[in-house]
């Protein structure tokens, strides 16, 4: 009897560790299903970044960490200014589709979708839709692309066999990105310009719940894999917000993530689901459980964090950062960094996508860095304090050639209020600036400002400019308020 006894309790103890193992090798990654098979990473895999200033697309692999090469999509400025530029403008977003075989990749500037071969990186077909498109995904059964046409007021539906547009969805102004639930049913799909995120029925694109959102911008949302939860971020108040995936879809939790409160995804692992949410004003990930939302980690990482996307098996989180021309790896068990990987300018939307080529070195159309990688990196502290750390805003100089893109990520000034970035002959701030770009910081006492020219031979000359020598003609950039119309006294430097 105690025999027995002794060997049901052994196939129970057997039956529960296999029942624990399955549950854990079937933990799939957004934005697939849980039940989905986790994926162990691969030299089959790639994780792919959409960069902005380069127009490129940047293809990594995971095993090394090693940029394979780019996709190259378009010409720096000022090649693109021609009236006979035919390349595309300003790549953003990214989606892939669920046999992992395409990538959809979104060129703002040119209101295009590029199609591309994952094993060949090789552009399938380009499509253009409407003004200023921002995100691009496939549905869950791989029929349809819905377009976030960002500059007007509905979501493209492209054929995703034909590429072409098949149908309009009207949303309210500025829809900025779409998701998907797991299991296909909704899509969810937030805004730019307006405190409304739409629910729409895949099968039939209509509207069934609205969600209303903290502030008019939402610029990325996910949906955790289990398909309880939808997470969306809000980029101006640096708010993290969470509802209910179905409905009434109410609203869940509200969580204060930080100035330039970019992108969030999740991982699966055997501790959880974690949100991961990038920070651009803070410069690193912040880590949440999905059950309680409790903060479990900060992970310091470069300037601008912006896209993250998880590995197939969970154990690494794929980030972006838009001022740093680099892919930080993140161990998703230590929540530390491993790995930083040299990418083109300004990564913005990235994707982590397994088995992206099942044959070969997927090395076909690549071409190296070159220009791509080079800029200068700055940084402006606030007036009077010398602490070495005391950098809210950071600065990147993206090298075009003759001229070069800056782009400032402002942080710790006043909220909705003018500013002024420009240059003055002084370290100090003092005497006349020199305007560059004139902005208006968000509720969170921030902002994004961008402008062109040249800017590096003045501000960071190199010991080999003719500038170096001619320290009459050094400037140094600043940011001051504006009251007036006029400039005041400053309140950021450019720390030395």
């Amino acid at each position: 009897m105690h025999g027995i006894l002794r060997s049901n309790w052994r196939s129970i103890g057997i039956a529960a560790a296999l029942a624990s193992s399955v549950s854990f090798a079937h933990a799939g990654q957004a934005p697939g299903k849980i039940t989905d098979a986790d994926i162990p990473l691969s030299h089959h895999d790639r994780v792919y970044a959409s960069e902005q200033f380069s127009n490129t697309v940047s293809v990594i692999d995971p095993v090394d960490n090693t940029l394979l090469g780019e996709i190259h999509l378009g010409d720096p400025t000022p090649g693109n200014f021609s009236p006979l530029y035919k390349g595309q403008l300003l790549v953003h977003g990214m989606g892939f589709s669920p046999d992992h075989k395409t990538l959809a990749i979104v060129a703002i500037g040119s209101n295009s979708v590029t199609f591309i071969d994952t094993t060949t990186n090789a552009v399938l077909h380009t499509t253009y839709v409407g003004r200023s498109p921002h995100e691009a995904f496939y549905t869950p059964d791989g029929r349809e692309v819905w377009v976030t046409v960002r500059g007007e007021n509905y979501v493209s539906v492209l054929d995703a066999k034909t590429y072409d547009e098949k149908t309009r969805i009207v949303t309210p102004p500025g829809p900025g990105m779409t998701i998907f639930s797991p299991d296909g049913k909704y899509g969810y799909v937030c805004s730019s310009f307006n405190p409304e995120l739409d629910v729409i029925t895949v099968a039939d694109h209509q509207i069934v719940g609205r969600v209303t959102q903290g502030s008019p911008f939402c610029p990325n949302l996910a949906a955790t894999p289990d398909g309880q939860q939808v997470w969306f971020t809000l980029k101006d108040t640096g708010k993290t917000q969470v509802f209910d995936a179905h409905p009434p879809f109410n609203l869940i939790k509200t969580i204060d993530t930080g100035p330039i409160t970019n992108h969030v995804n999740f991982a699966v692992t055997r501790k959880g689901t974690f949100a991961y949410v990038t920070v651009g004003g803070e410069n690193a990930i912040k880590v949440f459980r999905t059950d309680n939302f409790t903060q479990v980690a900060t992970v310091p990482v470069g300037d601008m964090p912006h896209g993250v996307w998880p590995s197939g098996d969970g154990s690494r989180i794929y980030v972006g950062l838009e001022n740093s021309d680099t892919m930080s790896v993140i161990d998703t068990a230590k929540n530390k960094v491993i790995a930083n990987v040299p990418i083109g300018q300004a990564p913005q939307a990235i994707a982590y996508v397994p088995n992206a080529v099942p044959e070969g070195d997927g090395t076909q159309n690549l071409q190296p860095l070159g220009l791509s990688g080079q800029a200068a990196h700055l940084k402006l502290k606030p007036v009077g304090d010398a602490k070495d750390g005391a950098t809210p805003t950071s600065v990147v100089l993206f090298d075009q050639g003759v001229v070069q893109v800056l782009q400032a990520a402002v942080t710790g000034l006043e909220p909705k209020h003018p500013y002024i970035l420009g240059l003055s002959n002084q370290p100090d701030g003092s005497g006349p600036i020199e305007p560059l770009a004139r902005f208006m910081t968000n509720p969170a006492g921030s902002a994004i400002v961008d402008t062109i020219g040249q800017i590096r031979q003045v501000v960071a000359p190199a010991a080999s400019d003719a500038t170096a020598s001619a320290p009459d003609t050094r400037r140094y950039l600043v940011i001051a308020p504006v009251v007036d119309g006029a400039p005041k006294a400053v309140v950021q430097v450019q720390a030395m």
